[in-house]
């Protein structure tokens, strides 16, 4: 294991972790007139009533799904009978479907952005770059896929799931556990971690107030009286 390994997979998720939630919350405090999703939906509806909720569910679905995934102790999964084998399958299909939903959500968005001259004109360097770092990593996620097929022991997705839970318990020897991992699962994790770093400084804020907003599934209601 060389020393490029151990900081990709060993700090640098420490480094992203720490700029995601230092840096919201240094937006949030210093810049809360951008903490918006910066909606272009009053230039061009287009595409965007379609492509936006199939982005959305997707996107959401891998995200929470990821998490339920490699953060769930093994010993969990064997407690209630599910093998490795079966966990995988399962993690494979979930992931296509979420998958392929987000990447037609995507193509539409990215299709809508630069294909319309009014809101391209709107676009900044920062929408581009978080459009197109999204897609990088979900076809890399989807390829993976095809990766993950040719070894049905689930023996790779136990090491992933290992890593990720030594990480976030602060264990120091998280990286040896994928060091003989493919490539393109590494270059995922990579780009999804990178993701967590320029998420402060782009529109994908506005995601923190949509987690607040489940808030309002509790509130009283409101009654609304004609004069």
């Amino acid at each position: 294991m060389n020393y490029l390994h151990q900081f990709v997979f060993g700090i640098y998720p420490y480094i992203a972790l720490a700029i995601f939630l230092l840096g919201s919350l240094v937006r949030f405090d210093r810049e809360q007139y951008t903490w918006k999703s910066e909606s272009s939906q009053v230039l061009n509806t287009g595409m965007l009533r379609l492509g936006s909720p199939l982005f959305h569910v997707g996107i959401l679905g891998l995200f929470f799904g990821h998490a339920a995934g490699l953060l769930t102790p093994v010993w969990v999964w064997d407690a209630l009978g599910v093998t490795h084998g079966v966990k995988q399958t399962v993690a494979m299909v979930a992931g296509g479907v979420m998958g392929t939903l987000c990447l037609v959500g995507i193509l539409m968005l990215l299709a809508r952005r630069f294909g319309n001259d009014r809101v391209a004109a709107r676009t900044t360097f920062k929408d581009k770059l978080v459009l197109l770092w999204i897609l990088l990593t979900l076809l890399l996620g989807l390829s993976s896929i095809f990766v993950s097929a040719s070894h049905m022991d689930g023996h790779m997705m136990v090491l992933l799931m290992t890593w990720a839970q030594h990480v976030v318990t602060f264990r120091g020897d998280a990286a040896g556990f994928i060091a003989d991992a493919p490539w393109i699962f590494k270059l995922h994790l990579f780009m999804g971690m990178s993701l967590f770093v320029i998420f402060p400084f782009t529109r994908l804020v506005h995601v923190w107030s949509g987690f607040g907003a489940v808030g309002y599934l509790g509130r009283t209601w409101q009654l609304v009286r004609r004069r």
